[in-house]
């Protein structure tokens, strides 16, 4: 399914649903057409739904004097703009040669623009746009990008209630479907600091939104992305790199294909647990429904002709004769042989 499909017909009275999962390489391909493709490649092998990279420019981004908000021990830039700068080279023409790619691949290709030239030419590339945390209060921008008709999918790290409210009251007035992905703005974020309780806060919230999750965690065991998605969180988004011992501020707290193998094993298992949302008895449960439930006994013999008394009768296993719930349609009906303690009562031995 592509993901606008899946924002524009979510249904929201379903309590879980299968993760969408985007594979955020970010400019994890440091200026590269080749790491680019071979991102590609592996985010479509590790069965990524989509791959999302960014659009920037360093000196539209940030001012020369922007301190950094990630991990220096990591990445040891300090400015935001010289951070940016080692990985603006993309454009127009590479990420029209990536969205091809990524067609022919099969694997949807999105990117979060960071200004109004790459959204608009982005626009002719997606179908959904993504908003990232650093603009949601950025609220001209949002609006330039809701003009273009499309769903969005907003990034709330670090953001108070009333921010986001604002944020969504300037995409409401397009009619566009939203989806508002719960993040933490820490690079990397913390287990302890992942608040996936703040997902259900946003669908109380904002129910006519769909949930997602955007993950800055150490990808480790993929409990989080796990979690977020029994949450409710159905579009999950972490960064992607094809070596996590590289430098650089994205690559040390990204996932890699095996993480995104080992994430959609573990999801397989945990949907085979929650099976059916439809309530009703298993085929392998039948032989419980049998012997496992009560029938109506014979507390003491039952003369032949006798009318039944509740000091007749009692209930025990199996579920082949008269169900206790019956037991008033039995009561006053007349014995038509005698019953011997601890039969089992039938209907045909009633009058």
């Amino acid at each position: 399914m592509k993901i606008k499909d899946l924002i524009v017909n979510f249904d929201h009275t379903k309590s879980l649903q299968k993760p969408y999962i985007i594979a955020e390489a970010g400019v994890n391909h440091e200026g590269s057409m080749d790491l680019a493709k071979r991102l590609i490649d592996e985010a479509k092998e590790g069965g990524a739904h989509a791959i999302k990279f960014q659009t920037y420019k360093a000196s539209t981004i940030a001012s020369k004097e922007s301190p950094s908000y990630w991990d220096t021990s990591k990445e040891s830039t300090e400015s935001q703009f010289e951070l940016f700068k080692k990985y603006d080279k993309f454009w127009k023409s590479e990420y029209e040669k990536l969205k091809l790619y990524c067609d022919k691949v099969d694997i949807e290709f999105m990117s979060t623009p960071f200004d109004v030239a790459s959204a608009n030419f982005l626009n002719d590339m997606m179908d959904v746009f993504k908003i990232s945390s650093s603009d949601i209060t950025n609220l001209p921008f949002i609006e330039h990008m809701a003009s273009f008709g499309k769903p969005i999918i907003l990034s709330t790290g670090a953001s108070y209630l009333w921010e986001i409210q604002q944020a969504l009251e300037t995409i409401e007035k397009y009619n566009l479907p939203v989806c508002l992905m719960h993040c933490i703005l820490n690079y990397p974020t913390l287990d302890e600091n992942a608040n996936l309780g703040m997902i259900k806060d946003l669908i109380n919230r904002f129910p006519k939104t769909i949930p997602g999750y955007s993950d800055h965690t150490l990808p480790d065991k993929m409990e989080v992305l796990k979690v977020a998605n029994l949450l409710g969180a159905v579009i999950l988004e972490k960064h992607f790199t094809h070596d996590k011992s590289l430098p650089g501020n994205d690559h040390y707290h990204a996932m890699n294909k095996d993480d995104l193998t080992l994430f959609f094993d573990k999801m397989d298992t945990v949907y085979g647990y929650i099976g059916s949302d439809n309530k009703k008895p298993l085929r392998t449960e039948e032989i419980s429904r049998q012997n496992a439930r009560r029938s109506l006994v014979a507390l003491k013999d039952i003369d032949q002709g006798e009318a039944i008394k509740m000091e007749h009768l009692t209930w025990k296993r199996p579920a082949s004769g008269i169900s206790p719930k019956e037991i008033q349609k039995v009561l006053g009906k007349t014995s038509k042989i005698t019953i011997k303690e601890d039969s089992i009562i039938q209907w045909n031995m009633l009058d």
